[in-house]
């Protein structure tokens, strides 16, 4: 029999809409003479739906009668699988809508991307593809992520964190310490946020509390960071594990403005339901060699410094000559397939190495223990309380 994978998209995130079209280009493309594809819609409420409609781009235009055509179900650990039974349960027939061998997350944003449906997963006790729970959360806090690629010796762009508490509490001293520690202009992005969604540039100090109050809109901390003037944005991926990772061909996106923004990342190129691949771009970037093997390792680096696994997408700033690295995406958008296809690894190929990479890592967890025997319990004959 073939492996059957629940390929899981949607969610309680910003980036809902766009998290149906990458789910549904992955769904389209796995090879389907080696696996069978069950496509698991999640609602911005966090229930489950499976069905064919929930495998059609155009049923997403009527979310109420695509969920009337769909199955809600619950995914139950099956001894290393999982069962998607019918929620509620059916009273009469079968129980069960399908069993998966391996979950397939293609999300983005908060609530999902961040390592909450991973730790989901790992709770399952399912393979599941892409980074861990931790290499995910520390890749969606843009503070943490950065601290990590400086810990790891590359090269970021100053900021300063900023919580809503703090800023609420006072505003005079944020914008004091963003102006001792930060020329202007700055840029101001929700610290936990993707896609571009709630990202300001700021060149005075009205701007800048303007461009924190909208960051709050979407994240109970901001990221203040140096903003450098008519930057490139150079973007590159990598897939692997820590024993071994490449790296992509490497893109510049077209920025439409200051900032490459959802628009064009998502709309103005991406009609059709090609999300993040329809997007405008130059592939390869038309950077001198020397500069594309640097931001080759640096991607590497970056990958490594948080321990991430399958694929994800690494996005430099380039000022001259000189190379920041931006941030992460764990979860990119179209899993980042269109970089490595001028290496020749079509997609169905990119998808088949994620699946392998998450059963590998399955088998190597599965030699480690989980248990010790104590015999507290056992021997338990106390209270109610235990003295640590």
């Amino acid at each position: 029999m073939k492996p059957v994978i629940g390929v899981f998209f949607g969610g309680n995130s910003v980036e809902h809409e766009v998290s149906v079209i990458s789910g549904l280009q992955a769904l389209n493309n796995l090879n389907k003479d080696k696996y069978d594809a069950v496509a698991v819609y999640m609602t911005r409420a966090g229930e489950f739906y499976a069905g064919e409609a929930a495998s059609r781009i155009e049923e997403y235009a009527d979310l109420p009668a695509l969920l009337k055509k769909c199955e809600r179900v619950l995914p139950v650990p099956a001894n290393g699988r999982a069962d998607l039974v019918y929620y509620p349960p059916k009273v009469l027939g079968k129980k069960i809508y399908a069993t998966i061998d391996a979950a397939l997350p293609v999300v983005h944003g908060t609530n999902v991307e961040d390592g909450a449906l991973q730790g989901y997963f790992r709770t399952l006790g399912i393979p599941f593809a892409g980074c861990d729970v931790l290499a995910s959360a520390a890749g969606m806090d843009k503070a943490v992520m950065k601290t990590l690629f400086c810990a790891a010796g590359l090269p970021v762009l100053d900021a300063i964190r900023v919580s809503e508490a703090a800023w609420r509490a006072d505003p005079d001293a944020v914008l004091a310490e963003a102006a001792e520690k930060l020329p202007m202009p700055v840029i101001v992005k929700p610290v936990d946020l993707g896609s571009s969604v709630g990202i300001t540039i700021a060149r005075e100090e009205g701007a800048l509390r303007a461009a924190l109050d909208e960051a709050f809109l979407f994240s109970d901390a901001a990221l203040v960071e140096k903003a450098l003037v008519d930057p490139r944005e150079i973007n590159c991926a990598v897939l692997g594990n820590a024993d071994e990772a490449r790296a992509s061909e490497c893109e510049e996106p077209v920025s439409g403005g200051d900032i490459l923004s959802y628009e064009d990342k998502y709309v103005s190129g991406g009609k059709g339901g090609k999300g993040m691949s329809g997007a405008k771009r130059l592939i390869p970037a038309p950077i001198a060699p020397e500069l594309r093997e640097k931001i080759r390792a640096y991607a590497v680096s970056a990958f490594a410094a948080l321990g991430c696994e399958g694929v994800a997408r690494v996005d430099f700033l380039l000022d001259g000559d000189e190379v920041f690295v931006n941030e992460i995406n764990t979860i990119p958008g179209s899993l980042a397939f269109y970089l490595f296809e001028p290496d020749g690894m079509k997609y169905p190929e990119l998808l088949d190495e994620l699946i392998r990479l998450a059963l590998a890592r399955e088998r190597r967890r599965a030699r480690r223990s989980t248990s010790i025997d104590t015999g507290i319990l056992k021997n338990y004959k106390g209270g109610s309380k235990l003295r640590k």
